[in-house]
């Protein structure tokens, strides 16, 4: 049958929505830009300290734990993705416009907690919306997520060029009309769980997420997003170790996400050649490798150059783990399942990378913080090496 007589799949999108969800996926990834750039530059410009940054940053990582579980599981019970991003867009929305009013510390910790407990869930709730097209249309989650990608490098370039000359006024307007978009975006957006959807019923649930694949899974992601979350808390501490200034930093993630472009669109078109777990494994080693050269004594412009691994890095882990969780979470919990990734990959691996770098920082500095970086993602290497060989073995017995 020839690809002009296939019937549309029952799920398949129209090109509006399409257009829609790459958009809105170019929009929130925007959103993550503007509090890696913005929020630095406007805390410091209220004079906040070095102890006083440490705690509204370690807000993030706490609150998210609680609002990915919290928002999954809400999700996945009224089978609603769009009601509830459209709820937390809400949410954003309304504690950034009070946070931009306040001045005082005490004030703006519990404003951006409240943030927080709205934003971090979003990842993972458009991570979900995407899958669930996908599976439905049959495209891959690589060709949208490409969109987030571009959308932040675009959004990191663009506010470090209007920030030259940061203003109370500007950066306000930026966050406030990002989250806006963001929002209204949302209410175009088709839900992914339609009619044909129930409402969840946590029989079973249990069972899916204590089981030992997904428990081995989660535990070798955790070991990985330790590594990476240091890279991400003290690269630019490192890079001012190394001399570098202001213009290397803001390059250093504009270039780690442009690099994750090329791979993204390759995976979307042969990704599903290759096996989840040798992937893994590969990612893992391109980790390794990465953080080891960034122990070395290297040069800033050197150190942008290893930045170009993230590609290889995060580009091919993220993309090659949410297709192995997509098949073995059904999709009846598919948020949920996303929200207890999110926690993995991003809260709980944050509190623990935080907590461990900033220690290994002050003692001793950017080196021995990089190696240990480098040991826990050669750890997950080996881990994945290993749960892919056994994984293999085990469906060839199967298959006897």
């Amino acid at each position: 049958m020839s690809a002009l007589t296939l019937p549309k799949p029952a799920g398949a999108l129209s090109r509006s929505q399409e257009f829609l969800l790459k958009l809105f996926s170019f929009t929130n990834y925007g959103v993550n830009a503007f509090i890696a750039v913005i929020f630095p530059v406007y805390f410091h410009m209220l004079g906040f300290s070095s102890l006083q940054f440490g705690m509204l940053y370690s807000i993030g990582p706490t609150v998210g734990i609680i609002a990915n579980l919290v928002w999954g599981v809400t999700s996945d019970r009224f089978q609603t993705i769009k009601k509830i991003i459209t709820t937390i867009l809400s949410g954003q929305l309304v504690f950034i416009l009070l946070m931009f009013r306040a001045e005082a510390y005490p004030v703006i910790f519990v404003l951006l907690t409240l943030y927080y407990f709205f934003q971090t869930p979003v990842n993972m709730l458009n991570d979900s919306q995407i899958l669930l097209h996908t599976k439905q249309t049959g495209k891959s989650y690589a060709s949208y997520r490409v969109w987030g990608s571009i959308g932040f490098a675009v959004a990191a370039l663009l506010f470090g060029l209007l920030l030259k000359t940061p203003t109370h006024g500007k950066m306000a307007l930026l966050c406030i009309g990002n989250v806006a978009l963001a929002l209204l975006l949302s209410l175009l957006l088709k839900d992914a769980r339609g009619a044909g959807f129930k409402k969840m019923q946590f029989t079973g649930l249990g069972k899916v997420l204590l089981a030992p694949r997904l428990t081995v899974f989660l535990l070798l992601v955790l070991l990985l997003a330790v590594a990476a979350r240091i890279n991400d808390g003290f690269l630019s501490l490192y890079l001012l170790e190394r001399g570098a200034g202001q213009a290397v930093i803001g390059s250093s993630w504009m270039v780690s996400a442009l690099s994750e472009i090329p791979l993204f669109l390759l995976l979307s078109r042969y990704g599903d050649r290759f096996r989840e777990l040798p992937l893994l494994a590969f990612a893992g080693l391109m980790y390794t490798v990465r953080f080891f050269l960034m122990s070395l004594p290297l040069t800033p412009g050197m150190i942008l150059a290893v930045q170009t691994m993230h590609s290889l890095s995060f580009g091919i882990f993220l993309i090659t783990a949410l297709r192995y969780l997509q098949g073995i979470v059904p999709d009846r919990f598919r948020a949920t399942g996303q929200a207890v990734f999110n926690v993995t990959w991003g809260s709980l691996s944050g509190l623990i990378g935080g907590f461990l770098g900033g220690q290994l920082f002050d003692v001793y500095g950017g080196h021995e913080v990089y190696l240990t970086a480098t040991a826990f993602a050669g750890i997950s290497t080996v881990g994945f090496f290993v749960f892919g060989r056994l994984s293999l073995r085990k469906s060839g017995e199967e298959s006897l």
